[in-house]
Formats: C-alpha cells, sequence, structure tokens
C-alpha cells in the first residue's frame, strides 16, 4: 500500500507539471497547438460565458480543495499522506479542461511592434516563470506537490510541517510565486480579448486567494506572521 501511495503521488506529480508545461505555451501562445489567441470559432458572448464558467471552475477547485474543512470530510478516503497529491492530480485535470475547452476571443487591445520592446517583454514574460519555479523550491517544492507527504509514509516517518524560512524574495514579499504569475499574464506582445478576460480572472482569483491564505496563516502562525506582514508587501516590494 505505501509502495502505491508513492507511485500515486509521483504519477500525480508528472501528470500536473506535463500539464504545467503545456500551459506556459498556452499563456505565451508559443509552440502548442492550443492558445489562449488561437483562432476564433464561436461568438463573443458565448465565448465569453463559456470562459467565466471555465475560470469559476478553476477558482472553485482550488479554493474549496484548499480549505481545512474539505481536508477533514476526505480523511476516511484520501489519507493526509495522498490528500496533497490528489489535490495536484485534481488540479491537473481542470487545468486541462480549462486549456482544452478555452474560447478564443477576437479583438486586440494592445499589439507592440517594436522588435527591442518585443524582446523585452519576452524577457520578463520568461522572468516570471523563473519567479514561479523558483519560489516552489525556496519554501519546499516537494511538500508542496505532495511528494514529501508521501515519501514519508513510505519510510513510515510521522509527517511534520515545513519551517517556513525568510530566504530570498520572501525577504521582501511575501507572495513571489503569485509576482511571477502577474508578470506571465500581463506581460505579451499581443493582447487580445480572450487573453485580457484570461488575465483578469486569473487576477481576481489571485488576489482573493492571498487573501484568505494570509487570513489562515496568521490564524495558524501567530504573532510571527503578523510580525512578517509588519515587515513585508504583499506581492511588489515597498508597495503592494
Amino acid at each position: 500500500m505505501r509502495f502505491f501511495s508513492m507511485l500515486y503521488s509521483i504519477m500525480s506529480y508528472l501528470f500536473f507539471f506535463a500539464v504545467f508545461l503545456y500551459f506556459m505555451g498556452f499563456v505565451g501562445d508559443l509552440v502548442v497547438t492550443k492558445t489562449l489567441s488561437a483562432e476564433v470559432t464561436v461568438s463573443a458572448l458565448n465565448a465569453l460565458i463559456v470562459n467565466i464558467g471555465l475560470l469559476l471552475l478553476w477558482g472553485v477547485q482550488h479554493s474549496v480543495m484548499a480549505r481545512g474543512w474539505f481536508k477533514d470530510m476526505i480523511e476516511p478516503v484520501i489519507p493526509h499522506y495522498i490528500e496533497r497529491s490528489t489535490y495536484v492530480l485534481v488540479s491537473g485535470i481542470v487545468l486541462a479542461i480549462l486549456m482544452h475547452f478555452w474560447q478564443p476571443m477576437a479583438g486586440i487591445i494592445w499589439q507592440v511592434e517594436n522588435p527591442t520592446a518585443i524582446n523585452c517583454i519576452w524577457g520578463l514574460f520568461a522572468l516570471g516563470w523563473i519567479f514561479v519555479l523558483l519560489s516552489t523550491f525556496l519554501t519546499d517544492h516537494f511538500d508542496l506537490f505532495g511528494l514529501r507527504q508521501s515519501w514519508l509514509h513510505f519510510v513510515k516517518r510521522t509527517y511534520t510541517p515545513v519551517i517556513f524560512t525568510e530566504v530570498l524574495f520572501y525577504r521582501w514579499i511575501r507572495h513571489p510565486m503569485m509576482l511571477g504569475m502577474f508578470i506571465v499574464f500581463w506581460t505579451i506582445p499581443t493582447m487580445t480579448t480572450g487573453h485580457l478576460v484570461f488575465s483578469i480572472g486569473m487576477s481576481i482569483y489571485i488576489l482573493l486567494g492571498m487573501h484568505f491564505e494570509e487570513k489562515g496563516l496568521a490564524k495558524t502562525l501567530g504573532k510571527n506572521y503578523l510580525d512578517y506582514q509588519q515587515r513585508t508587501s504583499k506581492v511588489i516590494p515597498k508597495v503592494y
């Protein structure tokens, strides 16, 4: 049983990683077959309704499955050592659904044509993804994606929460991963209407998610986290 739990976590991680790689191309309109700015196939109104529904699906899944009451509810069926891996797996499935059923929308909001400016924008786009990836390792990449929990169960060791340390970006901002996501959603040479809808929807979810995450951390960590909030900015150093 412990072997299959470990295998389940590894497969969930690899599946999400593959979907996320596709997601990078999906957001940047690069390489992959389906992107945010692919060929328009339905009316603007129908596309907007479908896309809002997909964004709500993503937001509800992420929010509900992250709540303590939900984790307690599924504990008899999904034990704690694979709960995070299950979250990762379902997140990958929902993200794949969002990309598959996303409806591109006609219209261009802005389009940068200067070659130097375009190169700078793509540089920021790449930097955003680096922020996202590096941030997962600055906390604990393997705990975040459920591998650590399954490994500790596999070797018959008790799970202990990861100790938070203020390292690198976390010395100035509390959510460097979210900063990276903001950058990749908005730093694009050609912003179509569909891409704008996606960026707005995801940005709203991120802002709401950070709000509730910070409330939870303050409740769990107490004064230490409240002091940390006073010393740092939420996303942009010295600003927000």
